[in-house]
């Protein structure tokens, strides 16, 4: 940070002492005490349920922990400014929108980052989910000033309902002693939902609508006008500029595309620790992905954006394994059997393969070059035909059943939360992604099972359902 500022500078290094917010803790959102003059629109919530076919609908319930913002083309919302200020920081949040939703973080209350329902996008421009609006043309004079902006990689961008998470690092713009600018604001990278979308943006001034002008401190904003949006886990602590080391060669990266209908053979690491070794990735042009476990009919994980990433499979020696591109969606924490014979619908899930006759059939292609996954268990045949929705929102998933097998129940989920939001619709992993039953699926039993949800279903001759993420 320069040391060389004046007392509003100082005020940077200084700003969170004795205040509401510490240093490296979250904004205390039990009420809105941390920001000021709060409008009408904007609430404290225990649980926020977005309506995934209505506009800017939300459904909320008492409690706290997350900060919500209701507004309407008819009841439109102010804009929410914390009391503390700050130069240089990392600002990290969730946020969840509603369907069709438009906001914004401005950093200092100037410089925007924007928040709105991008769910399937295949290209993401500055006017979308984590795009940077900025001025361009800094030597102009105002009146020839042109506004532009910077779109993200990749468009990570979740659905509607789902929290996403964001973390900002942001270099506050530099001044003199006599306080004129010495230095231009930058990003130095944005990361949404765990994918790098941003680094090192140079922002020649302010957004459009800013709060003022540029300066060494400035505010947290949170636009609540153009849109129903939540928050929870806001944390602003302070950055620290270090000096840029000289980077040492490396190979490069081994990316795999899938423009077209792609699939890629590899092990694939689940959680650390938890590797799935007879694993498949399928891609394709809708910019969605997942990963499949053979060994066990499993899916594993599905994400938005690019494919695969390659390099730890065939650099060098190579370890086998690739890694998605984009925001991943994780559906298991293991790899487990998707398929178990139970006399109840209590019963223990079955713990491996042993007994059950599994083997796996491989897959079979259909006109577009997309698999769907066979194999054998309890006598049955079992043909898993998974595929990347038309719109790139999630995934569809029918499992037929040939055999004369009886009591056989299918695994949804097991995860920490399942929350029933509408008939057959479910919010998964503290809305982490949505289950969508087809219509005349049997209702599903949600047990508990060593302190997680675990949602089951019997199978009968067919099951069909969509992961939505």
């Amino acid at each position: 940070m320069d040391l060389n500022l004046s007392k509003a500078g100082l005020t940077a290094t200084l700003w969170l002492c004795g205040s509401l917010l510490a240093f490296g803790q979250r904004i205390d959102l039990k009420d809105l005490s941390a920001f000021k003059n709060p409008g009408s629109s904007w609430s404290i919530a225990g649980n926020v349920v977005a309506d995934l076919n209505t506009p800017n609908a939300f459904k909320t319930s008492k409690g706290e922990g997350i900060l919500v913002n209701q507004s309407t083309e008819k009841k439109a919302g102010t804009d929410l400014y914390t009391t503390q200020e700050y130069g240089n920081a990392i600002v990290e949040m969730d946020y969840l929108t509603s369907k069709g939703t438009n906001s914004g973080i401005y950093l200092q209350g100037n410089y925007e980052i924007q928040i709105d329902d991008a769910w399937g996008l295949r290209n993401a421009t500055s006017h979308n989910n984590g795009g940077i609006y900025q001025r361009w043309d800094d030597s102009k004079p105002e009146a020839e000033k042109g506004y532009g902006g910077v779109a993200p990689r990749q468009n990570a961008s979740k659905a509607p309902g789902l929290w996403q998470h964001i973390k900002i690092v942001f270099q506050a713009p530099k001044f003199d002693a006599s306080g004129a600018k010495t230095a231009n604001a930058k990003i130095v990278r944005i990361e949404l939902n765990g994918v790098s979308i941003h680094e090192k943006v140079e922002l020649f001034g302010p957004t459009r609508g800013a709060a003022g002008a540029e300066k060494a401190t400035g505010p947290l904003r949170l636009q609540g006008d153009h849109g129903s949006v939540a928050f929870r886990n806001i944390s602003i602590t302070p950055y620290t500029e270090t000096p840029q080391l000289k980077e040492e060669d490396e190979s490069d990266p081994i990316y795999i595309n899938a423009n077209s209908n792609n699939m890629l053979r590899s092990f694939v690491d689940v959680m650390p620790g938890v590797r799935s070794v007879h694993a498949i990735s399928v891609g394709g042009p809708e910019k969605t992905a997942y990963s499949y476990d053979l060994d066990n009919g499993t899916l594993l994980q599905g994400w938005h954006g690019g494919f695969v990433n390659a390099t730890p499979m065939f650099d060098g020696r190579g370890n086998g394994t690739s890694l998605p591109l984009g925001s991943v969606t994780r559906f298991t924490a293991k790899p487990v059997l998707a398929i178990a014979k139970l006399a109840k619908a209590d019963d223990k899930w079955v713990a491996d393969t042993a007994g059950t006759g599994f083997f796996t059939k491989g897959y079979v292609l259909d006109a577009q070059e997309r698999p769907a996954f066979k194999y054998l268990i309890y006598g049955a045949t079992v043909t898993d035909d998974v595929k990347i929705m038309e719109n790139g929102q999630g995934i569809s998933r029918t499992v037929s059943v040939d055999g004369t097998a009886k009591d056989l129940y299918f695994l949804l989920a097991n995860a920490s939360t399942i929350e029933e939001v509408s008939k057959g619709l479910y919010l998964v992993n503290d809305k982490g992604y949505y289950i969508q039953l087809a219509e005349g699926t049997p209702a599903p039993t949600i047990r508990d099972v060593d302190g997680k949800k675990q949602m089951i279903v019997p199978v009968g001759n067919k099951l069909s359902y969509t992961l939505l993420f």
